[in-house]
Parts: C-alpha cells; structure tokens; sequence
C-alpha cells in the first residue's frame, strides 16, 4: 500500500480575468495559501505554460517548475482535454467544437484534428521535460450520438467507429511511451470512452497499449448509476490520475438520467463542491489506497450552486482529512508468535 499525494487542485475552472485568477504567479500563490501542495495545469491557457515552449526547452520547464515551486506547490500533471476532445469529433458537434481550436482552424475538420494531434505530441514531451509521469485527456467521440439505439444503430457502426479512434490514438499513445508517461483517459460521459465497457472495447482495438491508462473521477459514475467503488477493484492497475469531484443524483418522476433538457441547476444529475453530494470518499480513498495508487488527489471544482472560491477554500481541507497514512505494520504484529517450520508442522499434526 501508498500514501496519496495531495492535495491538489485542477485550475481549469478558476483561471479568469481578474486578479489573482489572471496569471500564474497569482494563482499559484492563492491555492498555496488555501493549502495545496500541487496544481493540474490546463495546456490550453497560455497564462499558465507555453506548451510548445515546454516540449523543446529544458530551460523553460527548470524556470516554470521553479517558479511554481517558490510558492510551496508542484506541479502535479499537464491536462489536454480541450485539444484530446478534437482527435476525434462527430460531424454534428463540429461548430460547437471549432471554439477549442485556433480560428484558422474553424470549419476545418482535418486541420483541426492535426492540430490537436500535434498539442498532444507537444504534451507528452513537455510532461517528460517537467518530470511528470501521468498526462490527462479526453478521448473523443465518433460514436455518441448513437448512444441509445433509436433508430437501431446499423451493424458495425460502433465497432467502425471505435477503430478509427484507435487508429488515430495509437500512434499518439506511442508517443507518450516513448516519454515514458502515461496517457490518462478521463472516462466521461459525451466521450467515446464513458464507462469500463466502452474502455475495455478501446483497449481491445489499441492491443491493450500499456500508455492507455485512467483518470478516475467518481462524479461522472454517479450520473451514469455506475458503481464507482467496483470500478476501481477492475481498473485499479490502470488508475494513474484522480479527480475528487462530486455530484448527486437525485430522480423524480419528472426526470432522471437524461435530465429533460434542462440546465444544470435543475438537472436530476448534477455536480456539487466537495462534501456536498453523494459521492463516498472514505471508500474511495481506502479502495485507491488499498491498491496502492500513489499518485495526486486532484480537486476539479464544478458545482451549479457553491462558489468557486468557497469550493476551492473548503477543497484542501477535504482532501488532506480523506488522504489515508498507510499503515507499515499490521494491526495483529503484537501477537505474532515468530517463525517455527516445527511448531508449525506440531500445529497441523504433521
């Protein structure tokens, strides 16, 4: 068994245009003084880390880890979520996504996914030049809109669709092997890969790439009505990376899964700051520890009620009182009789 490491916190949803949410010294220094020992870098937001920059110099990645680490924090992982969703994109979702991509890219779709393909390329370099071992992304989606078969979904149309992701991750996933660092899928519903099944039909057509690993986050399993906790006794040799996120699901008569269409806040799903919803993470702590994950407890903040800076306030907390010391002995040490092969076989009537 390991400790976790943490806490530490995602700052995708905190960077804004007001101080100190503007720049990375000034949000550096409010998530230390919150009591965060690390933070999950967003690669989208230039303010943060230029990522090209980070791919091709040593120099650059020695002054951004020093500069980081001045204020008492580390960083924990790069994240491609914006740039891994464009590996892969439905047609119908192009406009929508277009707005992650560079304007020259709009209306574009191949320039787009090659585009995205080279930001992950650039990630994986990057995370190696920062000393990191574990990247987060969002796999895509080809599949999706025909999530619920109605119409009946034609023959080979999900197994079509899942080659090609494959075919357009392997050699992406080769890339983050040839650096050593794990490629962390965040299993997210409007992504291809949304539950272990759709995970396991992945890594079937990858040959079960040893890069293909996990980002576990519990909120989106709770919306799904997944066991969360059974998960990680499945995938726990895959787990590289945890969001500690929750959310609450909370159905009617009026509405369940789906939500009706409606916004966040009156959605039967939906997330919640840390504390706040039906999430177990005593179980979740004990499960990762159990099995050994040694890797960051990394708050995302997204709730439709709480504020962003009482969440992140009320995060660090929350974490530090769930991470669990491993123990180095065992509870019953006191009344181990030693070693004895004789009293041992006098024991069994050998």
């Amino acid at each position: 068994m390991k400790t976790i490491l943490g806490p530490a916190i995602f700052l995708a949803q905190f960077m804004g245009d007001e101080h100190p949410f503007n720049s990375l010294d000034g949000i550096c220094k409010w998530v230390a003084d919150l009591g965060y020992k690390g933070i999950q870098i967003p690669t989208w937001d230039s303010r943060l880390i230029d990522l090209e920059k980070a791919s091709e110099s040593m120099t650059y990645c020695d002054e951004l880890k020093g500069k980081i680490q001045s204020y008492g924090i580390e960083v924990t992982e790069l994240s491609t979520h914006l740039q891994g969703q464009l590996v892969a994109v439905h047609p119908a979702y192009d406009i929508l996504f277009d707005a992650f991509a560079p304007k020259a890219c709009h209306g574009k779709p191949k320039e787009r996914q090659m585009w995205a393909v080279q930001q992950l390329e650039w990630a994986a370099k990057a995370s190696t030049n920062l000393g990191l071992t574990a990247h987060a992304t969002f796999s895509g989606a080809l599949a999706w809109p025909y999530v619920y078969p109605w119409p009946q979904r034609p023959d080979g149309l999900v197994d079509t669709a899942f080659e090609e992701l494959a075919n357009r991750w392997k050699p992406i996933l080769n890339s983050f092997d040839d650096q050593g660092v794990d490629l962390c899928y965040e299993i997210h519903p409007g992504e291809d890969l949304h539950d272990g099944v759709s995970y396991e039909m992945f890594l079937d057509k990858i040959d079960h790439h040893k890069r293909a690993c996990l980002l576990y986050d519990p909120s989106h399993f709770v919306l799904q009505h997944l066991d969360y906790l059974q998960f990680i006794d499945f995938y726990h040799e895959r787990i590289k990376m945890f969001h500690v996120k929750d959310a609450e699901f909370n159905p009617t008569g009026r509405q369940g899964v789906y939500g009706g269409y409606q916004n966040w806040v009156q959605r039967a799903g939906r997330f919640r700051s840390l504390g706040d919803g039906q999430v177990d993470f005593q179980s979740i702590f004990s499960k990762l520890s159990q099995y050994g994950y040694d890797g960051w407890a990394v708050m995302e903040w997204e709730c439709c009620i709480k504020s962003p800076t009482q969440g992140a306030e009320e995060g660090a907390p929350f974490i530090s009182e769930h991470i669990i010391n491993v123990t180095e002995k065992a509870f019953d040490d006191f009344a181990d009789s030693g070693v004895d092969n004789d009293m041992i076989k006098k024991i069994l009537g050998l």
